[in-house]
């Protein structure tokens, strides 16, 4: 008798109803069905993964009533196989599902992120295979290997007579249907594609059950069998019929010197869903006021919802081996969210409540510790293989950035963790410590100097560097749209200060030049009749006009007051749909640039208003803002561009 035959065989029919796919579904299952996947495999490690999931639910749920396991207190799965009906069931006993959880579960994907799934789909098979299970959508792997596709389910303390089955072909339907199942838990059954019989082998199954699902810590049951004879047949071995083929034990309570890579590797991968491997990881016992056990993993690829707001987050729960909950958010501040994990307390009540954790001493002693732990292993991997940790910053540098405004009690040692790009190198890529950076500066500089902008060219080319380029003083470029708030929490590192290049008066102190001050007197004097002249001009459009000795090619900038907000900041702000206060740049002229020169000569005639205006919209330009009106930047540009043409022709016919 088939397993499908075994778990209907006392069901009584009734209800029985179809429903159309929702249009995520459909299209996803029309990609899987035709083999967009080369990596065939993962449909038994997300099945076998959401059958562990029904039994942890279970146990959790025991908790409050304990006569949900009575009659069958041993959480296991088994997985079947039918050489003759050429199916394969994955069946547990776990927690099972109602009429309204199949439609729900099965019929929809409730999860955001299932149109980020199919667009990030990229064509490329090893590649697309590892979204699989980040989103929610590990199931319809069944469809990779299955041309028909049947749940059949009970919920834990349900009457038999509430059992649901549920099956689909994958081709933009399913149906649903109720009958009588005696037992709780959930089976999925697959009948598979004729191509992919070479499956029914209890051999080839128990090697992908090792590969993918041996650090499960519920028993995985199968056929036993004698190992293959030497024409490849296979026989039913003598004495009990069943045997675990997985090691069925909770990983992290092992001494770290009995777990391999592999099996530390193998349980990152069903906390997270990821086929890539992690970056680093570390096990460790915590043993005394409190006693409890963790395993932490650093990723090497950034989560599709890492910027999702109400994306679950947080460290899988356990207390004495019964699993709690998930996404434990209490462990880990929102900056270290990328983290993926476990965490085993002896310490906490087995009944703990998110009420419990958010105001709990044990809880913030853990997470004290938790988090030390994570930097240090971020310091190890920076320190140790530069390559690893350059794959680390590009994925998670942007969140990493967040840690000084949200962890002030390790700012100093989350600041040696950022990375930079820097005048420098000049190369996009972040890698300049702010230790690097320390170890060039010249004796005298008090100060670490940095450029915000929108764009890593824009900061590359600010005119607000061309002085730091001069006297060949580094100057780092921040392009990532958290830097500005960044920085507002940064305030100083290993006594130095931050200061912002394009913000109040450019001091370089004994870095500067010493004839500055005094050219700089004698320029003053000179220019005083024109600036008072384009202070008229320009009006409430800035808050001041002076000369500057911080440009060396460009005309013009526009600086904010010490205290003001950075233009950059303000971009941000009013991207975010903030309001922003009122404040004006103050316009910085290059007296010793031909533009500043010619303007001072034009003083007086119709056209020094158009050369105003120009000089402070190229300045707005070159800082990466945007002009209110560019139809008059152009026009106004245009008509200087005619008169200097015309200038030519004039003083010919003035000298003849």
């Amino acid at each position: 008798m088939s397993e499908t035959e075994t778990a209907e065989k006392t069901a009584t029919k009734k209800e029985k109803s179809t429903f159309g796919f929702q249009a995520e579904i459909n299209q996803l299952l029309q990609l899987m069905i035709h083999a967009l996947y080369s990596n065939k495999e993962i449909f038994l490690r997300e099945l076998i993964s959401n059958a562990s999931d029904a039994a942890d639910k279970l146990r959790f749920e025991n908790m409050r009533d304990p006569m949900l396991m009575t009659e069958d207190p041993e959480l296991k799965i088994h997985v079947y196989y039918d050489k003759e009906a050429k199916t394969i069931t994955i069946r547990d006993n776990g927690i099972g599902m109602t009429r309204d959880e199949v439609m729900q579960h099965l019929g929809t994907i409730a999860k955001s992120g299932t149109r980020e799934f199919l667009n990030g789909l990229s064509g490329d098979k090893s590649k697309d295979a590892k979204l699989i299970g980040q989103f929610g959508v590990g199931f319809y792997s069944a469809f990779i290997v299955a041309h028909t596709v049947e749940v059949i389910t009970r919920k834990a303390g349900a009457d038999p007579e509430t059992g649901v089955r549920w099956s689909s072909c994958g081709e933009g339907s399913y149906e649903v249907e109720s009958l009588r199942k005696e037992t709780r838990g959930t089976d999925v059954i697959l009948h598979l594609k004729e191509a992919e019989e070479e499956l029914l082998n209890g051999w080839q199954l128990r090697r992908i059950i090792t590969k993918y699902s041996d650090h499960i810590t519920l028993p995985i049951y199968m056929k036993k069998e004698t190992p293959p004879t030497a024409e490849g047949e296979e026989k039913e071995a003598f004495g009990p019929t069943e045997e675990v083929v997985n090691q069925a034990t909770a990983l992290w309570t092992l001494p770290k010197a009995e777990i391999s890579d592999d099996q530390y590797r193998g349980l990152y991968q069903h906390i997270a869903h990821d086929f890539e491997p992690p970056l680093t990881w570390s096990h460790n016992k915590v043993e005394g006021k409190l006693e409890y056990t963790y395993v932490l993993y650093i990723p090497q690829r950034v989560p599709f919802d890492l910027y999702h707001n109400n994306k679950p987050k947080g460290l899988k729960l356990y207390v004495q081996r019964v699993f709690i909950m998930d996404d434990a958010e209490q462990f880990l501040p929102n900056y270290l969210r990328f983290v993926r994990g476990i965490v085993d307390s002896n310490d906490l009540p087995l009944n703990v409540s998110r009420e419990l954790l958010q105001n709990s001493r044990q809880i913030d002693s853990m997470r004290s510790a938790i988090v030390k732990r994570v930097l240090s292993m971020l310091e190890s991997l920076a320190k140790n293989d530069k390559e690893k940790y350059q794959t680390f910053w590009k994925a998670f540098g942007p969140v990493m950035k967040e840690g000084p405004a949200e962890d002030f009690a390790n700012k100093q040692q989350i600041a040696k963790l950022l990375r930079f790009s820097s005048t420098h190198t000049n190369s996009e890529q972040q890698d300049v410590s702010l230790e690097d950076y320390i170890a060039r500066m010249p004796s005298a500089q008090k100060h670490l100097y940095f450029v915000a902008a929108e764009t890593f060219n824009a900061a590359k080319n600010s005119p607000h560097l061309e002085v730091f380029r001069k006297k060949g003083i580094e100057v780092l470029l921040l392009s990532d749209r958290v830097d500005e708030w960044l920085m507002s929490h940064l305030n100083e590192f290993e006594g130095k200060t931050f200061q912002s290049v394009s913000r109040g008066t450019l001091d370089l102190g004994e870095l500067g030049e010493k004839e500055s001050s005094s050219l700089q007197e004698t320029t003053v004097a000179a220019f005083a009749d024109t600036i008072a002249e384009m202070k008229t001009v320009l009006g409430d459009r800035v808050k001041d006009i002076r000369l500057t000795d911080r440009l060396t090619d460009s005309p013009a900038c526009i600086v904010v007051d010490e205290h003001d907000m950075s233009a950059q900041m303000e971009r941000l702000m009013r991207a975010a749909g903030q309001q922003v206060p009122a404040h004006k740049p103050i316009l910085e002229l290059n007296p010793t640039h031909l533009m500043v020169q010619q303007l001072k000569k034009v003083s007086g005639t119709p056209h020094f208003s158009d050369w105003t205006w120009v000089l402070l919209d190229q300045a707005v330009l070159a800082e990466g803002g945007h002009l209110d009106d560019p139809a008059s930047f152009v026009r106004r540009f245009n008509q200087l561009l005619l008169a200097l043409a015309e200038q030519p022709q004039k003083d010919k016919i003035s000298g003849e």
